[in-house]
């Protein structure tokens, strides 16, 4: 169904071994509502989807402050999502330093208070990230929602067209030495609805690993003499 080669979990990671710069560039796509289960037979549903190289996964989502909305997970497990399936876009030779590099960079271009379900969401985070990879694109079906919703958001009711997540994320000191976030309710925010599950997009359930935010690289402001 569209482009790609749906993987198994024996295909993701590093293509040979740990300390290869070859890797593949996976997909990961999870359903946000059970209901997918029977709109995806025709191409249509609302999904999240991270993009999982050397052996983590990547996504954007939702907070209430002006800084980095990139965040890692370990794959086919992001907090609050159903898990769906894995497609394989190609294999890229870049080293783990170089892609990060990437990945800190592209994060000062998704802010978390940005996130839009219809004009910038999850799905094109990881269209970006594949086209920056690979030069292809992510199979049409996976952000058709959004597509659609460009022409008609008139239509889609106000929960589906912006949604937050309130939580306040905090840098955490990694052992390679780079700086990564992870979320932390802060005082006196407003609860959740846990019986919206639109509004729990990076709110990790008991049970769940963190998620860890990217800290988006710093601009060096050169002055001329």
């Amino acid at each position: 169904m569209g482009a790609g080669e749906e993987v198994s979990s024996s295909s993701s990671g590093n293509q040979n071994g740990s300390h290869s710069d070859i890797t593949n560039v996976i997909l990961n796509v999870y359903d946000l509502t059970p209901i997918n289960n029977y709109s995806y037979w025709v191409g249509f549903g609302i999904f999240h989807s991270g993009i999982e190289v050397h052996g983590k996964e990547y996504g954007f989502g939702a907070h209430d402050f002006p800084f980095s909305g990139v965040f890692e997970v370990e794959p086919k497990s992001c907090p609050g999502f159903i898990y769906r399936c894995s497609i394989l876009l190609g294999c890229i030779n870049m080293s783990f330093s170089e892609f990060r590099a990437l990945i800190e960079s592209v994060a000062s271009e998704y802010h978390g208070d940005t996130y839009h379900l219809i004009s910038k969401n999850c799905n094109h985070f990881t269209e970006d990230i594949v086209h920056r990879l690979t030069g292809k694109h992510i199979p049409g079906w996976v952000n058709r929602l959004a597509r659609i919703g460009s022409l008609c958001s008139c239509l889609l009711p106000e929960s589906l067209q912006v949604t937050t997540v309130k939580q306040l994320p905090e840098y955490h000191e990694m052992e390679d030495g780079t700086e990564t976030l992870s979320t932390a309710s802060p005082g006196g925010s407003t609860e959740i609805d846990d019986t919206d599950p639109e509004k729990q997009l990076l709110s990790p359930k008991d049970g769940n690993s963190d998620i860890s935010f990217i800290k988006e690289a710093q601009m060096c402001e050169c002055k001329v003499p």
